[in-house]
């Protein structure tokens, strides 16, 4: 019997979003402390948690159209600006997944961004 907080089972290339969807992985949602000392409040759905997120592309839609954004890469994401996540479990593990707003795609990166805003330290 499987339980309903169990991830589920997917493979990754039989898995796809229609349209012109971006599915990301990898958010970080916990309380930071900025390189200045300042504390970055997680996401506590209020006002004071309030940033852009960075996450991995996971999967794109057949439809989507913008050579920059590729799977694999991580992308800038408006807060707030991405579905509530479901937790899934594919040949890599277990990961949440989410849909993002295209529209508030900000920035584009090769790889994981050391962001100078926030230090390596969690509260």
């Amino acid at each position: 019997m499987k339980l309903a907080f169990e991830p589920h089972k997917i493979e990754r290339d039989k898995f796809y979003p229609i349209g012109k969807h971006v599915i990301v992985s990898d958010m970080v949602f916990e309380e930071r402390i900025s390189s200045g000392g300042i504390i970055l409040l997680n996401d506590d759905k209020k006002s004071d948690g309030i940033r852009p997120r960075w996450a991995q592309v996971y999967a794109l839609g057949p439809n989507f159209e913008d050579d920059e954004i590729q799977i694999g890469k991580w992308i800038l994401i408006s807060h707030g600006r991405w579905t509530r996540g479901i937790d899934v479990e594919d040949e890599t593990g277990k990961k949440t997944l989410r849909r993002v707003d295209t529209n508030d795609i900000l920035l584009v990166s090769d790889e994981p961004v050391n962001d100078t805003t926030m230090s390596d330290k969690v509260i």
